[in-house]
């Protein structure tokens, strides 16, 4: 009878092509009852924006299907069912923009659906017009907002609280059957595996648990790539989601197990120890740096206190390069929703004597991004030439180190 939705984008208009990257349904009988729902975050191919609204992360969010892989599924869910939701003129925009970008004509208007928003000062004549207010003057319970399945769960509860008002037949019984009966064109259901939000303080399988479990191979290990790889990951101090998927990517291009990559890990920390000894003295800001390192590559702290050990008693040897530092004249390019405004980021780069940019070329030295995951044009680019992605705080420190250094 009802479809209830909500959607999670990108932003708020279609024509600065913003994109849906959650939606959700709720399906009520006649009579308000919940019979059924799903929910899928949606891929946007591009950036997220407002990320501190929404909360969606490019971690989750490209792993999502494309909304041209849910479109029948979703078709499926709404055809023959009255269109609900609250503000309704904001998300059967988006859905008829999506439905059109991949060729299909959706029958998603607000003449034959219902808006609880607009509803409210019937049967809620004191409530403002957010969702909460009015589910709170109705004596619903307080629900998570900017979640696509809790608000359409929230609209939900809401349109059987105005239903149990309105009476048997509602005074919107025509609408609901000149929604029943829009014709939708046809469209392939294809079957598609929904990808929720991660669940609050879950964390990611580290990418060391994505290897193959195996015997050591006797033959040199084809390290190269792979610790030129890690060099680049570990700038910021973070493996994103994206760089832990390029990791196990080259390590099974190059046959590598998961006990191959752990003694390169274990190399690896042992060089970082050896270089923060260099000097005799290991500061406190040198054994936290390690400590990262370690979490990142699957190690325990013992796992430190030992390379630092070892590195104690070690001859010095030639160790790998991994001093990356900004230079005054690199060229960086900033992308994403920041705070302070990105503007503000530019400014403070050019005083240190960077050049900014407006685009990601073969010459940018570093792209820093709200979400190093982001699936923005400016990243895709900078992935292609093999240009870091930092956080915002990662590229702090370089921007201090850059300053001490110039001074």
């Amino acid at each position: 009878m009802y479809a209830v939705i909500d959607l999670e984008t990108t932003g708020l208009r279609t024509s600065w092509h913003d994109r849906i990257v959650e939606v959700a349904v709720v399906h009520l009988d006649e009579t308000g009852r919940t019979t059924g729902e799903w929910c899928s975050l949606v891929n946007p191919n591009r950036d997220l924006g407002p990320q501190y609204i929404h909360g969606i992360t490019a971690a989750e969010a490209r792993r999502a299907p494309g909304f041209e892989q849910v479109a029948g599924h979703l078709a499926g869910l709404l055809r023959g069912r009255v269109l609900v939701a609250h503000n309704l003129t904001f998300d059967a925009p988006f859905l008829h923009a999506e439905y059109r970008r991949v060729g299909i004509e959706a029958p998603i208007d607000q003449a034959p659906g219902l808006c609880t928003m607009r509803l409210a000062p019937h049967f809620l004549p004191s409530a403002g017009r957010s969702l909460g207010d009015c589910c709170r003057l109705a004596g619903l319970p307080p629900h998570q907002a900017h979640s696509a399945l809790h608000d359409a769960r929230a609209a939900a509860q809401l349109m059987s609280y105005y239903l149990q008002a309105a009476g048997n037949p509602p005074p919107w019984a025509t609408t609901a059957m000149a929604a029943a009966g829009l014709p939708w064109p046809p469209i392939p259901a294809n079957s598609v595996v929904a990808v929720h939000r991660r669940e609050a303080g879950k964390r990611e399988q580290h990418f060391l648990a994505r290897l193959v479990d195996r015997l050591p191979r006797l033959p040199e290990l084809e390290s190269d790539a792979y610790l030129a790889l890690l060099d680049q990951a570990l700038l910021d101090r973070h493996i994103s989601a994206t760089e832990a998927d390029a990791l196990v990517a080259t390590a099974e291009t190059f046959g590598l197990a998961r006990v191959d990559i752990e003694h390169l890990h274990r190399a690896y920390l042992a060089s970082l120890a050896g270089v923060a000894l260099e000097d005799g003295v290991l500061t406190g800001s040198e054994r936290h740096d390690l400590d990262e390192v370690a979490e990142l590559l699957g190690f325990q702290r013992s796992d430190v206190d030992e390379a630092l050990a070892a590195a104690a008693t070690d001859i010095p040897r030639q160790r790998r390069p991994n001093e990356w530092r900004l230079q005054p004249g690199d060229k960086v390019v900033f992308t994403g929703a920041m705070d302070p405004p990105r503007s503000e980021w530019e400014d403070e780069a050019r005083m240190a004597g960077l050049l900014v940019g407006d685009n990601v070329t073969k010459k940018t030295r570093l792209l820093i991004a709200a979400d190093p995951d982001t699936m923005s044009g400016k990243a895709t680019v900078a992935r292609k030439y093999g240009i870091p992605i930092v956080h915002p705080a990662a590229y702090q420190n370089m921007l201090a180190g850059l300053t001490v250094g110039a001074s």
